[in-house]
C-alpha cells in the first residue's frame, strides 16, 4: 500500500502541471462559452508562442543551474536590428538570418560572463539585460520603427517576413497559424535534444553537480555557453515573429518576458537549482499562463491583476519544488 501511495505521489508530481492545466481549462470552459471556441483556442496558442519559445531556451539555462534575465532585452534588440536592416533595403532573408545570429551571440556573451567572468548568472544577465535594452533605445532613439513590410522591395521577402507572424497552414477544416507551427516544431526539437542526445545529458549533468560532471569529462564551460546561446537564439526568433505580426518594432518590446518565461519553467516542474525538469512540463507551464491570461481577458478582469496572479503562480511552483 505504501509503495502504491509513493507511486501515485510520484506520478502526480511528474504530471502536476498537466493536471493543473486540465482543471483550469475545464473551469474556464464552464464559466465562459467564449473560451471553448476553436477560434479562441487558436488565438490562445498564438499568444503562447512568444513565451513558449523563450521558455524553451530558459529551460535549458535553468537545467544547467543558471538563469537568464536578458531574454526580453535580447528579444527587443534582435527585432530592432532586423527592422533597421529592412527599412534600409537589406533583403528580408538576410535580415532574418543576421538577427538570429546576433541573438545567439548576445546569449553566448551572457554565458561567457557566467563561465569565463565567473559572475553569478543573476548578476551577469542583469548586466546584459540592462545593456541590451540600452542599445535598443540608442538604435531607435526611443522611437518606433513602423511599416516594415512596405519597406521590403522583394515580393518573396515581403511574403516570407509576413508569414512569420501572420501566415497560416490551411488544412481544409482548419487554418493553423505559422507561429503555432514554429512553437510545436521547437517543442519537438527541444524534447529530442534533452532526452535523446549526449548534449542533453550534459546539460542535466552540469546542473545536477558541476564538479562531478567535470570529473567525468563534461566540458561544463562549453555546455553553459551553448545553453545561453540557445536562449538568445530562441529570444531572437520570438522577436522576429512579434515584429512580423505587428509590422513594427520599438525599444520596449519584450519587457517583463523574462518573468513569464521563468514562471512557465517553474510551473512545469523544472527545479530552479538545476538538474531536474522536462521540456513538456515547460510547455504545460506556458499553456497555464496563456490560459490564465486569456481567461481573465475574456471575463473582463483588469490586466493589472495578471501580474499578481503570475507572482502567486511562481510562488506556488517554487514552494512545490522545494517540497519535492
Amino acid at each position: 500500500m505504501e509503495k502504491t501511495k509513493k507511486s501515485l505521489g510520484a506520478y502526480f508530481g511528474e504530471y502536476a502541471a498537466f493536471i493543473a492545466l486540465l482543471l483550469l481549462a475545464v473551469v474556464l470552459c464552464c464559466v465562459s462559452p467564449e473560451f471553448r471556441t476553436a477560434s479562441n483556442f487558436l488565438n490562445l496558442m498564438r499568444q503562447a508562442t512568444f513565451n513558449g519559445l523563450i521558455a524553451f531556451g530558459m529551460t535549458c539555462v535553468i537545467l544547467s543551474d543558471g538563469i537568464d534575465l536578458s531574454v526580453g532585452s535580447t528579444f527587443a534588440l534582435s527585432a530592432i536590428i532586423c527592422a533597421e536592416m529592412l527599412i534600409h533595403g537589406i533583403a528580408a532573408p538576410l535580415a532574418i538570418i543576421v538577427s538570429l545570429i546576433i541573438g545567439t551571440a548576445l546569449g553566448a556573451f551572457s554565458g561567457i560572463l557566467v563561465t569565463k567572468g565567473r559572475l553569478q548568472p543573476f548578476i551577469a544577465t542583469l548586466i546584459t539585460m540592462t545593456a541590451y535594452r540600452g542599445f535598443a533605445m540608442i538604435i531607435t532613439d526611443g522611437k518606433p520603427i513602423s511599416k516594415l513590410k512596405a519597406s521590403i522591395e522583394s515580393d518573396f521577402g515581403a511574403k516570407l517576413f509576413a508569414m512569420l507572424g501572420k501566415g497560416s497552414l490551411n488544412l481544409g477544416f482548419i487554418k493553423i497559424p505559422v507561429p503555432v507551427i514554429i512553437l510545436l516544431v521547437s517543442l519537438a526539437i527541444f524534447w529530442f535534444m534533452l532526452t535523446k542526445t549526449t548534449f542533453g545529458r550534459k546539460i542535466y549533468a552540469t546542473g545536477s553537480n558541476i564538479k562531478c560532471a567535470n570529473l567525468v569529462g563534461v566540458d561544463t564551460t562549453k555546455t553553459k555557453i551553448i545553453v545561453y546561446a540557445i536562449s538568445g537564439f530562441m529570444s531572437a526568433l520570438a522577436g522576429l515573429i512579434m515584429i512580423s505580426r505587428v509590422d513594427s518594432a520599438q525599444s520596449i518590446l519584450g519587457q517583463g518576458y523574462e518573468l513569464d518565461a521563468i514562471a512557465a519553467v517553474a510551473l512545469g516542474g523544472t527545479s530552479m537549482s538545476g538538474g531536474r525538469g522536462k521540456i513538456m512540463g515547460t510547455f504545460a507551464g506556458v499553456m497555464i499562463i496563456a490560459v490564465l491570461n486569456n481567461g481573465m481577458n475574456i471575463m473582463g478582469i483588469n490586466t493589472y491583476y495578471q501580474s499578481v496572479v503570475k507572482a502567486l503562480v511562481i510562488l506556488i511552483a517554487v514552494l512545490a519544488d522545494r517540497k519535492r
